[in-house]
Protein backbone atom coordinates (compact mmCIF):
# COMPACT_ATOMS: atom_id res chain seq x y z
CA UNK A 1 0.00 0.00 0.00
CA UNK A 2 1.52 3.32 -0.64
CA UNK A 3 1.81 6.42 1.41
CA UNK A 4 -1.27 8.33 -0.44
CA UNK A 5 -3.32 4.76 0.05
CA UNK A 6 -2.73 4.98 3.39
CA UNK A 7 -3.46 8.33 3.98
CA UNK A 8 -6.36 8.41 2.33
CA UNK A 9 -7.50 5.05 4.38
CA UNK A 10 -6.60 7.23 7.59
CA UNK A 11 -8.78 10.30 6.85
CA UNK A 12 -11.33 8.36 5.64
CA UNK A 13 -11.54 6.17 9.03
CA UNK A 14 -10.68 9.41 11.04
CA UNK A 15 -14.08 10.96 9.38
CA UNK A 16 -15.93 7.84 9.80
CA UNK A 17 -14.87 7.66 13.23
CA UNK A 18 -16.16 10.99 14.20
CA UNK A 19 -19.48 10.51 13.03
CA UNK A 20 -19.66 7.21 15.06
CA UNK A 21 -18.47 9.68 18.41
CA UNK A 22 -21.42 12.31 17.64
CA UNK A 23 -24.28 9.89 18.36
CA UNK A 24 -22.94 8.07 21.00
CA UNK A 25 -23.10 9.32 24.71
CA UNK A 26 -19.74 10.34 25.27
CA UNK A 27 -19.48 9.12 29.35
CA UNK A 28 -20.27 5.17 27.43
CA UNK A 29 -17.58 2.50 27.48
CA UNK A 30 -18.15 2.69 23.61
CA UNK A 31 -17.10 6.69 23.11
CA UNK A 32 -14.45 6.13 25.26
CA UNK A 33 -12.93 3.64 23.15
CA UNK A 34 -13.51 5.11 20.20
CA UNK A 35 -11.89 8.04 21.45
CA UNK A 36 -8.59 6.16 22.55
CA UNK A 37 -8.64 5.28 18.50
CA UNK A 38 -9.66 9.25 17.26
CA UNK A 39 -6.71 10.19 19.33
CA UNK A 40 -4.32 7.76 17.43
CA UNK A 41 -5.52 8.80 13.85
CA UNK A 42 -5.45 12.70 15.10
CA UNK A 43 -1.42 12.50 15.73
CA UNK A 44 -0.90 10.13 12.92
CA UNK A 45 -2.86 12.64 11.03
CA UNK A 46 -0.56 15.41 12.18
CA UNK A 47 2.27 14.17 12.08
CA UNK A 48 1.69 13.17 8.42
CA UNK A 49 0.74 16.68 7.86
CA UNK A 50 -2.79 16.61 7.26
CA UNK A 51 -4.21 20.05 8.53
CA UNK A 52 -7.17 18.43 10.30
CA UNK A 53 -9.00 22.16 11.14
CA UNK A 54 -11.66 21.18 8.58
CA UNK A 55 -12.01 17.17 9.31
CA UNK A 56 -12.23 17.64 12.84
CA UNK A 57 -15.58 18.07 14.30
CA UNK A 58 -15.19 16.39 17.53
CA UNK A 59 -12.39 19.09 18.48
CA UNK A 60 -11.52 17.14 21.60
Amino acid sequence: MSDKEMMQRNVEEFARLQDYMVDTDKESLGYKKMKRRYIELKVILTESGVNLTELDVIKE
